[in-house]
């Protein structure tokens, strides 16, 4: 995988879409200065704008209610910061983010003819043909025109306005593929469709870059890689949807940390501050001494251990302690691969659940599973992930349903839902739309309560409900969806209100509150003194022995997690383990767990050379020899 090329697209390739947006906002009256009001001439179906040209810019039908939006997002975002220049940025990196996470994943497709209708969207299947097979073929797709449509398509391929024909085309593609990917491609008929420029045509466009500047061979999935020990592997180039990732977000990051010293980081800055993508060694090495060593000790396998490179075997341990593990081990005999339930909290692009899928697959398949069940049994009962970042969320739904396919061709369209979200702050209910939930009213209640601010506090947030509330609620949310004695449009309007407030919060509460063997993932480093005021109260209140840094927050939660004997896997700090300010948390892990392994390593970030760890940390208290690795 050539990373430096990777590397120099998404750079370059985040400021050109922020560069192209802008200026297609401002064809519109819509700056970083201010919105222009449409003129007094201006009539219901046809807007003017003076931007500074000539001539006045005109808008008309479904542009119209896309401005009308933009504009409305960018005022809500102005009264929720204070600042109209800030409001405008982020709504430019929002939609900048959104295109470029499509036509990422658009490209892996067609790379790994992953597309539906087989049609390339970007490229041609012929290389020596510069126009993509999309824009050459449309009717050949499984897209369906309307007949304007198809007027419309004729007309732009006779007056050779070629690069217009593909951004319709593309965005009807993108909306396509919302039926089979509906949390990525999410319907565009809104401002983002408004503000899209992607021509095809030109060398110095994204489209031309993404083409030509990355090999196609990185994007593929099939082709034959092998381990390091000789066997072919089967995760293909998954991981080059976490690099595009990481390599995205260096600016934001720096920018970030190359402020004036003192400046809290907001809780929209976050994900860029602590975004870090996990090398692929180090996923192994955590997947399989924690996933795969729950599997080993129920069920004895070298064929099956002896695939995991970075798998290591327990340490010579006195009678009275193998005797425990034993007593351990016999807990899993009868364990089936259904019940493993294995969870990232902050699961950025996904790259350790998608490796974790691929250990899962191996055990399914030592099981007797056939690969397409595995894969269907996977998605529905054992990965699971959460994340503040929306971005990422789909970047890592997207990757799992990618190495979902791989396995189970038909996948993509038995409309299984992962068990991934990305965590979402609250928004109350009515009083006439709350009444209708009956004697849930109250839990109902505290469920908003609780993730009113959950885009801040992330999975280190501590839920006051409990699965049986949970289970209420959601009963009477179905109660909801199917009471067919609904007449007006009030009743209407509050069942609607109820379905659309309530569904993201049961999920991403059920996630928070259920128990899982394993908790793996490389938590945020970033200090308890650098966050705003309202998570710095948080961790002060529910983590007082971790407060002086996020990973630690993660480490302590993640412990909080797991089942009796499971595992919490995280590379943290190796500060944790000697200074005084972690000294309770310490005596607090120490007296309730046991450390079964250290992996001690050096990292760069931001060209500081820092030292970390692979701390693996047990749910039960045993006098342990432990595996240090330096």
């Amino acid at each position: 995988m050539n990373k430096t090329a990777i590397k120099n697209f998404s750079v370059w390739a985040r400021e050109k879409l922020i560069s192209d947006i802008k200026y297609k906002a401002s064809m519109i009256g819509i700056t970083e200065d201010g919105i222009a009001d449409e003129l007094p001439q201006s009539t219901k179906d046809l807007h003017f704008f003076d931007i500074g040209t000539k001539n006045y810019v005109e808008i008309s039908s479904d542009e119209i209610e896309q401005r009308n939006t933009l504009v409305s997002v960018i005022k809500k975002k102005e009264r929720d910061i204070q600042n109209y220049k800030e409001a405008f940025r982020y709504l430019v990196e929002e939609v900048a983010y959104t295109w470029f996470n499509r036509l990422i994943a658009i490209r892996f497709m067609e790379v790994n003819d992953y597309l539906p209708s087989g049609v390339r969207v970007l490229s041609a299947e012929n290389k020596a043909k510069k126009e993509p097979d999309l824009v050459t073929t449309p009717f050949d797709t499984d897209l369906d025109f309307t007949s304007y449509e198809q007027d419309r398509i004729i007309r732009l391929k006779d007056a050779n306005e070629l690069d217009e024909l593909f951004r319709i085309l593309f965005i009807k593609q993108c909306n396509k593929l919302h039926d089979i990917l509906p949390d990525l491609f999410e319907k565009t008929d809104d401002y983002s469709e408004l503000l899209l420029t992607i021509p095809f045509t030109d060398p110095d466009g994204i489209i031309y870059h993404l083409v030509n500047d990355i090999e196609e061979v990185d994007f593929r999935i099939n082709d034959e890689m092998y381990n390091y020990d000789g066997k072919i592997k089967a995760d293909g180039q998954v991981e080059i949807i976490g690099w595009l990732y990481q390599y995205y977000n260096i600016e934001p990051k720096a920018a970030v940390f190359s402020r004036a010293s003192g400046k809290k980081i907001s809780k929209e800055e976050i994900p860029a501050a602590t975004q870090l993508f996990t090398p692929d060694w180090i996923v192994r090495y955590m997947v399989e001494n924690s996933l795969g060593r729950i599997w080993i000790e129920g069920h004895p396998d070298n064929s099956l251990k002896d695939t995991w490179r970075y798998y290591i075997d327990e340490a010579e341990q006195e009678p009275d302690v193998v005797a425990k593990l034993e007593e351990i081990k016999s807990t899993y005999k009868e364990l089936a691969p259904e019940s493993i339930k294995i969870i990232d909290p902050c699961m950025g692009s996904g790259h350790i659940l998608v490796y974790a899928f691929d250990v899962l697959m191996q055990i399914y398949e030592s099981y007797g599973y056939t690969q397409r069940d595995a894969a269907r049994s996977i998605l529905k009962n054992n990965i699971f992930g959460l994340d503040i970042d929306k971005r990422a969320y789909q970047l890592a739904y997207f990757s799992i349903m990618m190495k979902a396919r791989y396995y189970n061709r038909r996948i993509l369209t038995e409309e299984i839902e992962p068990n991934l979200c990305f965590i979402q702050n609250s928004t109350s209910l009515s009083e006439s739309a709350l009444e209708k939930m009956g004697n849930c009213k109250n839990i109902t209640q505290q469920l908003i309560s609780d993730f009113e601010y959950a885009a801040e506090y992330g999975s280190i947030m501590n839920i006051s409900l409990s699965e049986t509330d949970l289970q209420h609620i959601s009963q009477q949310l179905e109660a909801v969806k199917n009471n067919e004695n609904i007449g007006n449009l009030m009743d209407i309007m509050d069942c609607n209100e109820i379905i659309n407030t309530l569904t993201p919060l049961i999920k991403q509460a059920k996630l928070l509150i259920q128990k899982y063997a394993v908790v793996v993932t490389n938590p945020p480093y970033l200090s308890g003194s650098a966050v705003g005021a309202k998570l710095s109260d948080y961790l002060k209140k529910h983590y007082p022995n971790s407060k002086t840094d996020l990973f630690a927050c993660f480490l302590e939660k993640g412990s909080l997690m797991v089942i009796p004997y499971g595992f919490n896997c995280m590379v943290t700090m190796q500060s944790w383990m000697f200074l005084s300010s972690f000294e309770k948390m310490r005596q607090s892990l120490l007296n309730k767990y046991t450390i079964n392994n250290l992996m001690h390593m050096e990292n760069m970030v931001m060209g500081i050379a820092f030292g970390t760890a692979v701390t693996t940390i047990r749910n039960c208290r045993i006098v342990l020899r432990v595996h240090i690795i330096i």
